[in-house]
């Protein structure tokens, strides 16, 4: 990927102020345009495609400068932001302004991501599956070894982050999930989250709501013991 000036970026959409985007943290988040994986469940399908990105960086640029000292950092979202040329500039800047940095990443780019990670503060690492079922989800080949690249990098760097999983009967079933924290906790992955699935139109049909009481206490807890923080997250 070759570097990108920060005002040639792809900008979504943005969230002045997120206390929930980066744990312990009150932050801004901006969403970049662009991701190469297309999940069917999609939350922001609108950030997919890179052309669906403005050129806005000088005018959030404004808003951000005028919120030092209102916020501790900036969470770069999407889409997927390791496909944005400009993400290095962007980090750059930012923290030139004083805030601290954040990165909500697929892990689809390792190399990208390594070449980044002196520019971050905190990471949060999206965990989709098990790495053999990623390309059912992602309708990508290799896609979960790329992930499982990317966690590597953060485990060996010492970055803080986090991995989450966003969860669903659909895709998900406690033999997997209880397999899936097994797994990250011995990798070396501290601190990890489950956030159920939104509902929207977004969701093939298949997708029916979530039931209360899913996943069980029984099986939040024996996952809960494979990690120093743990948490069911509502979406």
């Amino acid at each position: 990927m070759n570097a990108a000036p920060a005002e040639h970026a792809r900008i979504g959409g943005w969230q002045p102020f997120s206390a929930c985007d980066w744990p312990g943290k009150l932050v801004a988040v901006v969403f970049l345009a662009g991701c190469p994986w297309r999940c069917g469940y999609c939350h922001n399908p609108q950030l997919l495609q890179r052309r669906h990105g403005e050129r806005s960086w000088p005018q959030l640029r404004t808003q951000l400068q005028q919120r030092r000292g209102l916020l501790d950092g900036v969470v770069f979202s999407g889409g997927e932001p390791l496909a944005e040329p400009a993400l290095p500039a962007l980090l750059d800047e930012v923290r030139g302004m004083g805030f601290a940095t954040g990165l909500h990443t697929g892990g689809s780019h390792p190399d990208r991501l390594q070449r980044i990670l002196p520019l971050l503060d905190w990471v949060g690492l999206d965990i989709k599956t098990l790495p053999e079922h990623y390309p059912a989800i992602t309708t990508v080949t290799g896609s979960g070894e790329r992930v499982d690249a990317s966690l590597d990098l953060l485990l060996a760097h010492g970055t803080a982050f986090e991995c989450r999983s966003t969860i669903h009967p659909a895709l998900h079933d406690d033999a997997s999930l209880a397999l899936l924290a097994e797994r990250l906790s011995r990798r070396g992955v501290r601190h990890y989250a489950w956030q159920l699935l939104r509902p929207g139109r977004q969701l093939p049909q298949h997708f029916a709501p979530i039931m209360p009481g899913w996943p069980g206490a029984g099986l939040q807890q024996a996952v809960a013991a494979h990690f120093a923080r743990f948490e069911l997250r509502q979406g």
